[in-house]
C-alpha cells in the first residue's frame, strides 16, 4: 500500500511539473538563433526548420516554429490564392538565402554548413 501511494504521489508531481517543462511559442522563438549557432537546427528548402543534431530541446523549438510557420504559410496562401506548397518553397528559398555563413541549411536531402 505504501508503495502505490508513493507512485500515486510521484505521478502527481511529475503530472503538476510537465507543463512547467513545455517551451512556448515566444520561448522558442527567443532559442531558435542560438539552435542555429551551435548547429542544432537548420533551414530547410520546404519553408521549415530541420533538426541538424538533437539536444538542449531542438526537437521542441523546431516543431514549434514550424507548426507557427505553417499557419502563417496557410494565411498567405489563402489570401493571394495560391498554393501552399509554393508559398513554402519561396520561403524556404528566402530562408536559405539569409541564412548567415556557418550555419546550417539542407541540400539535396543533406545538411551542409553554409
Amino acid at each position: 500500500m505504501r508503495m502505490r501511494a508513493r507512485i500515486a504521489t510521484l505521478l502527481v508531481v511529475l503530472g503538476l511539473a510537465l507543463p512547467a517543462l513545455a517551451m512556448n511559442l515566444n520561448e522558442a522563438m527567443g532559442a531558435l538563433s542560438g539552435a542555429k549557432a551551435r548547429g542544432q537546427l537548420g533551414e530547410m528548402p520546404n519553408g521549415y526548420i530541420g533538426v541538424v543534431s538533437a539536444g538542449d530541446q531542438a526537437e521542441e523549438i523546431a516543431r514549434l516554429i514550424n507548426q507557427a510557420r505553417r499557419a502563417e504559410y496557410q494565411r498567405l496562401a489563402r489570401e493571394n490564392g495560391i498554393k501552399l506548397g509554393d508559398v513554402e518553397a519561396i520561403a524556404g528559398q528566402k530562408a536559405l538565402e539569409k541564412t548567415p555563413r556557418g550555419q546550417y541549411i539542407q541540400l539535396n536531402g543533406k545538411w551542409i554548413r553554409k
